[in-house]
């Protein structure tokens, strides 16, 4: 018999859930059972809109979802001040939790939704896409080639876009009430995340805000950056902006070779994606040219990262239903490195760009 796809609810009907919904349903191991909104007409219209199986049920409250019986995991794409409440509900409730990230306002916060899931024994895991890319697989392996690419030193980190006045004036990522860390929550995250990634998630000794961020009249931030260094001399750097070009590039450089790729947080193709390599390269006789010219490096995937993601967490919930494993503690604590290092970025920016020291 076919093993039981893990049943999903969703508790909110936003843009990203339209994404993270159609990753469910090509996910071999999931399936969307329930959709939930504070208005049912939305809740159904948006079922229908996304082509959800035609048992799905519709809720008019996120908490008529909670109690289903049949909810064996809950997508949370609500804004991030709501987190701490409806992630501490659904782990009461004992449905494991895929959440938007950033995860919460604060490590305080984090840590309030991570021990309230370590007490009712479910999996927690965040939305962070391009981690769970067979290509982040291929290119960690060059990281860890020590002929080929040494011992890490810098990594640099860019994740911008244009967004439009409609955008800047309504979008809940720029209202303090609903995501409070702006730009820094949204896309400094994806930053920060690549740099703990490829300094094998060690933690920085100290994280120093850059100067002069952009705010908008509200307070909240719209565009940022910070530095991390760590105790053996390694640094990294990461930007991120509501206010240029659509850019997501990482760069990470070893004594002996550097990684590159220009898409990391969404590949430019969703069933392929590319990053060049470069080792031990040097320059012609007469320095007019380069010898040992950088390598691209292309992978083929049978599955779009999201959907990827949404794979491996039903896989470790199944793992948890059916075998009583324990809740994978990798994910978690992935989570909580990020978030203590975005809120340091946050501490040096009201200690006036002083450098913060991180306190695991």
């Amino acid at each position: 018999m076919a093993d039981i796809p893990i049943r999903f609810g969703i508790i909110g009907c936003a843009e990203i859930a339209r994404k993270v919904s159609r990753a469910i349903q090509l996910a071999p191991n999931a399936t969307v059972s329930a959709v939930a909104s504070r208005s049912f007409d939305k809740a159904a219209n948006f079922a229908k809109a996304n082509g959800f199986p035609p048992d799905t049920k519709i809720y008019g409250s996120y908490e008529s979802l909670l109690d289903d019986p049949d909810i064996d995991a809950v997508y949370l794409p609500l804004p991030t001040s709501l987190h701490l409440k409806w992630a501490v509900l659904t782990a009461q409730k004992k449905k494991h939790l895929l959440t938007e990230k950033p995860v919460a306002l604060s490590v305080a916060e984090f840590d309030q939704i991570l021990k309230a899931c370590e007490e009712n024994g479910v999996q927690i895991m965040d939305g962070t896409m391009w981690v769970h890319n067979p290509r982040t697989h291929k290119m960690k392996q060059f990281l860890n080639d020590k002929e080929q690419f040494g011992q890490l030193r810098t990594v640099n980190s860019c994740f911008t876009f244009l967004a439009d006045p409609d955008f800047l004036k309504n979008d809940i990522r720029v209202k303090p009430d609903l995501d409070a860390l702006g730009a820094l929550g949204d896309a400094g995250w994806y930053g920060i995340r690549s740099i703990l990634w490829a300094a094998d998630y060690e933690l920085p000794k100290t994280v120093t805000a850059f100067r002069n961020p952009v705010l908008n009249e509200a307070g909240v931030l719209l565009e940022c950056g910070a530095s991390l260094l760590w105790a053996d001399g390694k640094i990294a750097t990461f930007h991120c902006s509501f206010l240029s070009n659509l850019t997501m590039n990482l760069t990470a450089i070893g004594t002996l070779g550097t990684l590159h790729l220009t898409d990391f947080i969404i590949p430019y193709q969703e069933h392929q994606a590319s990053y060049t390599t470069s080792a031990k390269p040097g320059f012609n006789e007469l320095v007019t040219g380069w010898v040992q010219l950088p390598s691209e490096h292309t992978v083929t995937v049978d599955l779009p990262q999201e959907a990827c993601m949404v794979r491996e967490f039903a896989s470790l919930v199944a793992n948890i239903k059916k075998n009583g494993a324990q809740p994978d503690k990798k994910w978690p604590t992935i989570s909580r490195k990020t978030q203590l290092v975005l809120d340091a970025v946050k501490a040096s920016m009201e200690k006036g760009f002083q450098p913060v020291e991180i306190v695991g």
